[in-house]
């Protein structure tokens, strides 16, 4: 999927900064790839960009309006069709990971082409995937998985891909949600896959590869979710982990959008063996990624601290700090060196 850049990123309205997670990703990871953010009133999300209306975002040299929000049911609201429109009208290209196909709006497909522009549904792929097979293949993957949704399992999966090439690793991030592919340019959004092709359309984005290289992938929803348990899964039997990191934000108590009370770690590392013992039977748990945004300095080290103790495993928060001794472990553990 070839989108123009640079991008501005809409953020629509949404009540707060998890809403607009796909453009917080695009800002942190590919920074260099955004002229400007675009809020309507009442917008509660703020990414530190320079807030620009198309116009201006089009006179800096804009050529994509990112539609950067999410929302449950990945629904596209009615009062931005407007917006879009205009973007279209203004010579943007326009990208969203939502749910509905731009296209099936007859204002945004009609306005599309009449200006000759191109829209791009980054949520649905155009490839027809196999059933999962769960045949043991070569190569090593390791993924990242949550105590709840939206807790940091792409950044902690970017993050170990930066960390694990650093210590000479042969490592690549497999994208598995919207953001993520906007991020790297592939992947595929495994919610948007029918559901009995999930396994399959994970055995296709890591596919066998050479005995020493890893395939990062890039976790969705969590195991204990009674919304998106499916997806999460599916994805763990046909991603087929040697490893995998478990993902957690420690002030939450429910998970979102739910009344469900938050798995412990402790529950997410035995069921994830559980589950994933069924297409590799040798998977276990190498570290803890923590979310210690709500945390202060002292707070998030004692959290970290306590975590590692508490589950004998390197924990860290992959943003505030470093997923080294995550990575150390890997090494030691995989590829015979000390850390």
């Amino acid at each position: 999927m070839d989108i123009a850049k640079p991008y501005l990123l809409f953020l629509g309205d949404v009540r707060d900064q998890l809403a607009a997670k796909t453009a917080s990703g695009i800002v942190d990871w590919r920074p260099e790839w955004c002229v400007g953010q675009m809020r309507l009133p009442g917008c509660r999300a703020d990414c530190g960009l320079p807030d620009l209306t198309i116009a201006e975002a089009r006179a800096r040299g804009a050529q994509t309006m990112v539609v950067g929000a999410v929302n449950a049911g990945g629904v596209l609201p009615d009062r931005w069709i407007a917006n879009i429109v205009e973007a279209l009208n203004a010579g943007l290209d326009v990208a969203t990971g939502l749910h509905v196909r731009l296209a099936s709006i007859p204002a945004i497909a009609e306005a599309a082409r009449s200006n000759g522009r191109r829209l791009h549904d980054v949520r649905f792929s155009e490839l027809t995937f196999a059933t999962g097979k769960g045949t043991k293949r070569p190569g090593l993957r390791i993924l990242t998985v949550g105590t709840d949704c939206s807790v940091g399992k792409k950044y902690t999966a970017l993050a170990l891909e930066r960390e694990m090439r650093k210590a000479g690793l042969a490592a690549d991030f497999r994208a598995t949600g919207q953001t993520g592919v906007l991020i790297s340019g592939r992947g595929v959004a495994i919610d948007a896959v029918i559901a009995d092709f999930i396994s399959g359309a994970a055995e296709w984005l890591c596919p066998a590869n050479e005995p020493d290289h890893w395939d990062v992938v890039e976790g969705q929803g969590s195991l204990f979710h009674p919304s998106f348990a499916g997806v999460t899964l599916g994805l763990l039997h046909g991603a087929q982990p040697d490893a995998f990191v478990v993902c957690h934000e420690p002030t939450r108590k429910t998970m979102r959008g739910v009344q469900h009370p938050l798995p412990s770690i402790a529950d997410v590392i035995d069921r994830t063996i559980v589950e994933g013992r069924l297409t590799n039977p040798a998977i276990r748990c190498v570290g803890i990624a923590v979310n210690t945004q709500n945390l202060d300095d002292t707070a998030a080290q004692r959290c970290l601290e306590e975590t590692a103790a508490a589950h004998s495993l390197p924990c860290v928060d992959p943003v505030r700090y470093s997923v080294k001794p995550i990575v150390d472990l890997i090494v030691a553990t995989y590829h015979g060196q000390n850390a």
